[in-house]
């Protein structure tokens, strides 16, 4: 599943009263001024081989050779001057493809039930509270998960990241914890596990079963798929209502560690993991 100063005026006047002195004169007979104090104001740009190194694509000293080269462009042209700035509004691309010079970041939330999915600020109750401490970039969710449904719920700023696991081609593994209002049968879960045609598609289920030591309303199943609250659909086409879902786990990542309602930051190798899949 992380700008700016604030400035306070300061009061340059003394108290003035009756008897007050006033300052010595120049000779000019003029009173003297104190010089205003000037605030030096930070330029809003930076130089080119920064910006492509904190995008995370490469090092500094990596970024001046591809400059030099002609990958990078800038609002539509090919820079290869050294020391070149740009703007933090201006459109940076390398190879090809958008970069922008944030770190790039990567949460990892145990959801609660009772939290919208969604980045509006106009709504209340969001995923997005849980993480707000969590980091300085605007993070977006990767998929998204029911109001009432639990578990792992990845942030990142990675856009690249975030639209491969999001499309329908990518297999990235979830598993989720159903309890169902009454005991699943098992010529359901043999229908189940060899596909099921519904209006959103046919859903394929890599793996399903009961869930070992609890009762037979409580199930495990495995999917890759990327439709809006499927699982329910899934259930609901063989007349059960799910009563609780619950993702224990999502791209190999676990709820290891992690109570609900937490986050942590995924560890360099699990990145890697995800960008392999």
């Amino acid at each position: 599943m992380s700008r700016g100063g604030n400035f306070g005026k300061g009061n340059n006047r003394g108290k003035f009263g009756g008897n007050s002195k006033r300052r010595p004169s120049s000779k000019s007979g003029a009173p003297e001024r104190k010089p205003k104090n000037v605030v030096k104001q930070e330029s809003d740009e930076i130089r080119l081989n920064k910006f492509v190194a904190n995008s995370g694509v490469c090092s500094r000293r990596e970024a001046d050779l591809y400059i030099q080269t002609g990958s990078v462009w800038v609002n539509g042209k090919p820079v290869t001057e050294m020391g070149y700035k740009v703007k933090l509004t201006d459109e940076v691309k390398f190879d090809g493809r958008l970069i922008t010079p944030e770190k790039k970041e990567y949460i990892l939330l145990n959801k609660p039930k009772g939290f919208i999915t969604t980045t509006s600020p106009e709504k209340n109750k969001t995923v997005m509270e849980l993480v707000a401490n969590a980091s300085r970039v605007k993070l977006k969710p990767v998929g998204r998960l029911e109001r009432n449904t639990t578990g792992l719920l990845l942030f990142t700023n990675d856009v690249d990241l975030e639209k491969k696991l999001t499309h329908h081609n990518t297999d990235v593994r979830k598993i989720f914890h159903v309890e169902l209002d009454r005991n699943l049968k098992f010529e359901d879960i043999e229908k189940i596990q060899n596909g099921v045609k519904l209006d959103e598609g046919y859903i394929e289920v890599e793996e399903i079963s009961y869930i070992e030591g609890a009762s037979k309303k409580e199930i495990g199943i495995q999917l890759s798929s990327t439709k809006n609250n499927i699982i329910h659909k899934l259930f609901e086409h063989f007349r059960y209502d799910v009563i609780k879902l619950d993702r224990v786990i999502f791209g190999g990542l676990t709820k290891k560690d992690l109570p609900r309602g937490h986050w942590r930051k995924l560890t360099e190798q699990e990145v890697i993991n995800l960008k392999m899949l």
